[in-house]
C-alpha cells in the first residue's frame, strides 16, 4: 500500500467494491507492488535529511557551550528534522517489504508527528528571536529559560498527539471514500494539519515583520545618536531584512503548495500531484540544518572540534542573540 499515492488503486485490506472479484483476489497471494520512482526520490531525500540532522544534533550534544535557549530549539529543529528523515527511510522500507494496517499506521503517525514537530520548532525559533529583540534587557533570564521549556513541551506534546490520531482510529483504511490524498490519512485530518500549519505561517508572518520593524528601528536610533546613517548600519540592516525574507520564503515556498493541495485535492487525481507537492516540503527539513545551524560561527567551530580537532576543547563560547542565527 502506498502510503503517499493520491490515486493508486485500494489497498488490499479495504473492502472491494465488487463480491465475485473481492473473493478472487482474497484467494491469490498480494503481488509484490512495482518500486515507485517518486518513492525512491522521498527515500534519498530522507536520507539526505536524516544525515544533515545527525550531525547538528551530535554537535550540540558534545559541545558543553551549546545550552543556551537558542540552541536548545535548533537542537529540537534538528531533532524532529532527523526523526522526519528516518520515516521517510522506514515508510520506503516498510512499504515494500512489510505490508501491514499496523505499520502503515505507526509509519504515517510517525511521519505526521515528525512534520509537525519541525514546523512548530521552527515557530519557537520565530518566537524567540522576536523575544530576544522586544525584551533584549531581560531575555538572559529565567523567565525565558521557562518560557522555552514551555514552548518544547507544547510543540512535542501537541505533535505526538497529532501523530498518535491515525493509530488511534482517525484513519481511513476500512472507509475508502474518507481517505484524502495522502492515506491512510482521512479528509479531515489532513484539512486539520492543513489549518494547523496556516495558522503557524500566518503567526511567523506577523512576527517577521514585527522583528523587521524591530531591526529597522535600533538602525535608525543608531544612527540619530552618531548624527548620520553610516553605510555599515544600512547594509546590516538590509542583510538582516534580506534573512528574514530569505528564512519565510523558503518555509512558505516548501510547505504551502503541499498545504494547499491537501485541502483542494481529491484521492481520485493523479499520485503525481501529491509527490509533486510533498517532494518540495520535505526540502525544507533539509534547508533548516544549513540556515539555522552551519551558518552559526559557534557551530561551525564545534564541527572543527568534533571532526577535526584544530581547536581545543577549551574554546569559549561566545553567546550570541538568536536574531544573529
Amino acid at each position: 500500500m502506498s502510503v503517499w499515492g493520491a490515486s493508486a488503486a485500494p489497498s488490499p485490506w479495504l473492502p472491494a467494491r465488487g463480491g465475485n472479484a473481492s473473493l478472487a483476489l482474497a484467494s491469490r497471494p498480494p503481488a509484490p507492488p512495482a518500486i515507485n520512482p517518486w518513492d525512491v526520490m522521498l527515500c534519498v531525500s530522507g536520507t539526505a535529511i536524516a544525515c544533515e540532522n545527525a550531525i547538528v544534533v551530535a554537535i550540540i550534544c558534545y559541545s558543553p557551550g551549546l545550552r543556551t535557549p537558542m540552541f536548545v530549539l535548533i537542537g529540537s529543529l534538528a531533532t524532529a528534522d532527523l526523526l522526519a528523515g528516518l520515516g521517510l527511510i522506514l515508510n520506503f522500507v516498510f512499504q515494500y517489504v512489510i505490508r501491514s494496517e499496523t505499520v502503515s499506521l505507526i509509519t504515517v503517525g510517525f511521519l505526521v508527528a515528525s512534520f509537525t514537530a519541525s514546523v512548530s520548532s521552527l515557530l519557537a525559533i520565530t518566537v524567540d528571536r522576536y523575544l530576544s529583540l522586544y525584551n533584549a534587557l531581560t531575555y538572559y533570564s529565567e523567565r525565558t529559560v521557562l518560557c522555552i521549556h514551555t514552548m518544547l513541551v507544547g510543540t512535542w506534546g501537541v505533535s505526538l498527539c497529532l501523530g498518535l490520531l491515525p493509530v488511534l482510529g482517525w484513519n481511513c483504511l476500512h472507509d475508502y471514500a474518507a481517505c484524502s490524498i495522502v492515506r491512510p490519512l482521512t479528509k479531515s485530518n489532513v484539512t486539520l494539519l492543513s489549518a494547523s500549519f496556516f495558522l503557524i505561517f500566518i503567526i511567523m508572518l506577523h512576527l517577521y515583520i514585527e522583528i523587521c520593524k524591530i531591526v529597522c528601528r535600533h538602525a535608525h536610533q543608531i544612527a540619530l545618536q552618531q548624527h548620520f546613517l553610516t553605510a555599515s548600519h544600512y547594509v546590516a540592516t538590509k542583510k538582516g531584512v534580506s534573512t528574514l525574507a530569505i528564512i519565510l520564503g523558503t518555509f512558505g515556498a516548501s510547505w504551502l503548495p503541499f498545504a494547499i493541495y491537501c485541502v483542494v485535492g481529491d484521492p481520485d487525481y493523479p499520485s503525481v500531484y501529491t509527490y509533486a507537492t510533498l517532494l518540495p516540503a520535505t526540502y525544507n527539513s533539509m534547508i533548516n540544518p544549513i540556515i539555522y545551524a552551519y551558518r552559526n560561527q559557534e557551530i561551525q567551530r564545534s564541527m572543527w572540534v568534533l571532526f577535526c580537532g584544530c581547536f581545543q576543547s577549551k574554546v569559549s563560547f561566545r553567546s550570541r542573540s538568536p536574531s544573529d542565527v
